[in-house]
């Protein structure tokens, strides 16, 4: 009974979304993104970094080897392109789930997985990923599985590296491997990555010239740093001090914060924890991390609801579906003229993500190099 009451919810939920698309009539601007994305790679790349879609004005912001991978979208009608990526981002929160269960270490049971997955599809990050079209589910089910693959699997890493290939921001878990002894996989998931480059150079060699030597470092490209859009420290800072280009003092912070997220997760006691603290690091770094990039809330509440921090998981849960930083004026540059006291409510996921480096960093290492050894083989 409780199967069939968990396979219902979550048609419930599933359908409930749908319905609303449907009757908001969600442009799914990312799509339309990467149909365009798809159709330059086949005519050849060497307008993949000069079109813009949709009313927003949207370039392409990927490295060519993600183009090549969005081709097949060029091939379907744009309706039908839709509900494929509208379903398929529904099943993929269905697997995150999964893959985070087992990051934490949790018995994940079809009905659970249809309970929870019920519920997440409503968070803000998943809803925004979903609405939008984006591939942020791609992206962390192809690090989850890669990194909950049994220690010595054949090949651990190089999803991971095409993880990295695809959208960039992964890369930080290489170095996580790294830090953490693990020099092979490390070394599976440059290869991957490397293999990413030199796959979109072969096929599209005008277009990774592009990317690689000029777009890549054009961040105006990807959006307006300091919108409510942008869940990064650099978005915090820029709102807090009411500055569009707030430069070193992002900067200098950002390195702060990396060597603090990546040095809490080397210590961490668990896979799970070190695994969610890169992750976030990751985000807060990131000059740009919309709000729709941190749908990693769904392992962390995995690993909190491990841990047996039930009151944790409430709070968190809350949080990523208040959403509080729409509530907020933010037309125009009004981002940039909040008060003080609205600060905290533009900026939820950054806050939390140095809120979870600071304790990670208050709190004892793996007791002992065997625990580490075991943990990291």
């Amino acid at each position: 009974m409780r199967k069939v009451a968990a396979y219902l919810l979550l048609a419930l939920s599933a359908s409930a979304f749908v319905a609303l698309c449907a009757v908001q009539h969600a442009p799914m601007a990312d799509v339309l993104v990467y149909r365009a994305e798809g159709a330059a790679a086949a005519g050849g790349g060497r307008d993949l970094y000069g079109f813009t879609v949709t009313a927003w004005q949207l370039p392409a912001t990927y490295p060519p080897f993600a183009a090549l991978l969005f081709v097949p979208t060029s091939w379907l009608p744009l309706p039908l392109l839709k509900a494929v990526f509208l379903l398929g981002n529904i099943a993929l929160t269905g697997l995150l789930v999964h893959l985070s269960c087992r990051l934490a270490g949790l018995r994940s049971t079809r009905a659970a997985v249809c309970l929870v997955t019920s519920g997440a599809l409503w968070l803000e990050p998943v809803f925004q990923t979903v609405l939008f079209g984006q591939i942020n589910l791609v992206v962390a089910c192809l690090i989850l599985w890669d990194l909950t693959r049994p220690a010595g699997a054949r090949g651990r890493g190089i999803a991971l590296g095409v993880a990295a290939g695809i959208k960039l921001t992964p890369a930080v878990f290489v170095v996580y491997l790294l830090l953490t002894g693990r020099r092979r996989e490390a070394m599976c998931a440059a290869a991957g990555c490397a293999g990413t480059v030199v796959l979109g150079a072969l096929v599209l060699p005008y277009a990774s010239w592009e990317f690689w030597t000029r777009r890549l470092y054009e961040t105006g490209r990807v959006g307006k740093a300091w919108i409510v859009d942008n869940q990064s420290l650099q978005g915090l800072i820029a709102r807090a001090l009411h500055l569009a280009e707030p430069g070193l003092l992002w900067a200098v912070p950002a390195v702060l914060a990396a060597l603090a997220g990546l040095y809490a997760a080397t210590r961490a006691r668990t896979e799970a924890r070190g695994v969610a603290l890169t992750a976030f690091t990751a985000l807060l770094v990131s000059p740009i991390s919309w709000s729709h990039h941190w749908v990693w809330c769904v392992p962390l509440l995995a690993v909190l609801w491990a841990e047996g921090h039930r009151r944790a998981v409430l709070a968190v849960a809350l949080l990523f579906t208040a959403r509080t930083m729409w509530l907020l004026p933010h037309q125009g540059d009004l981002d940039l003229q909040l008060a003080w006291w609205e600060q905290p409510l533009a900026s939820p996921y950054p806050l939390l993500g140095l809120g979870l480096v600071l304790v990670a960093l208050r709190q004892p290492s793996a007791s002992s190099s065997s625990a580490s050894t075991i943990r990291y083989a």
